[in-house]
């Protein structure tokens, strides 16, 4: 892999040979303020030559296709075969094809990336609220409906490698690894009482997550109730974000972007590829 940024995050997880992964940040760039300067999103505005830039520059630190998707807060996973554009509609992704990175972008919603230890599947996953509680539509109907992260499960467990005689006594929750990047903290994710209802919905124990804020308001703790959901599934490897201020988008301006604290915004991205 090429050199890229020492800013970037480079996960510290228990990656299979063969699987790498990072998360990108605001340095490294071409892209002039409010912007500056790596921001990968082609939707908020910016200069199209700047995103163009930055993605070629993205591209030769992985050494691999960076798979952008048009993420909308929903459900759906694509499995990347290599001839997917950039811009299939998707909150999710997974491939067994060497060379083709599966990519989300995000400024305060929380990039969850996967790895089985066969070394022979990833996959990432884009977790706003809506997509995490399986919120989906303009009227957030489907409450406590499955959300991206069992979608995306289900996907790892169609695809997962399992040798002769295994699938009956190893769940794929055992051999499936996961990273959490930054996303808004427990400090500055301010939510109204519908977005603690619907975790709520799907399980109790969510409220654990919540806390009185303001009047009629709550703080949510979203890698925590990431954390949960993966633990429903069975998965205890997790790593990356704990909620702890360092792994905060929107206290950190100095490094990551952050649309709940400036509106106008670049965005990051987590990247996980078979190399």
């Amino acid at each position: 892999m090429n050199a890229f940024p020492p800013d970037w995050l480079t996960p510290d997880w228990p990656a299979p040979p063969g699987v790498r992964a990072l998360c990108t940040t605001r340095a490294g760039g071409a892209s002039r303020p409010p912007y500056d300067s790596f921001n990968l999103g082609d939707h908020v505005g910016d200069d199209p030559l700047a995103v163009r830039s930055n993605r070629a520059a993205l591209q030769g630190a992985l050494q691999a296709r960076p798979v952008f998707l048009q993420q909308v807060h929903g459900t759906q996973v694509l499995t990347l075969r290599g001839d997917e554009p950039d811009g299939s509609v998707a909150d999710g992704c997974v491939t067994t094809r060497r060379g083709l990175a599966c990519t989300i972008m995000v400024a305060d919603c929380l990039p969850v990336l996967l790895a089985h230890r066969s070394g022979r599947l990833v996959g990432a996953a884009h977790a706003g609220w809506r997509g995490l509680a399986g919120a989906t539509g303009p009227q957030h109907a489907a409450w406590a409906g499955d959300g991206i992260l069992e979608q995306i499960f289900r996907r790892f467990m169609a695809l997962a490698p399992v040798d002769t005689g295994d699938a009956a006594i190893k769940s794929i929750a055992n051999e499936v690894v996961v990273w959490l990047g930054p996303c808004i903290g427990p400090e500055a994710f301010e939510v109204g009482p519908e977005v603690k209802a619907a975790f709520e919905a799907h399980d109790a124990q969510a409220a654990a997550m919540f806390r009185p804020h303001t009047p009629g308001k709550w703080l949510a703790n979203l890698p925590g109730l990431a954390r949960q959901r993966l633990a429903a599934l069975g998965v205890t490897q997790v790593y990356g974000n704990d909620g702890s201020a360092g792994w905060c988008t929107v206290a950190n301006a100095s490094r990551f972007f952050s649309h709940r604290r400036d509106r106008v915004s670049g965005r990051l991205a987590a990247c996980v590829w078979l190399a």
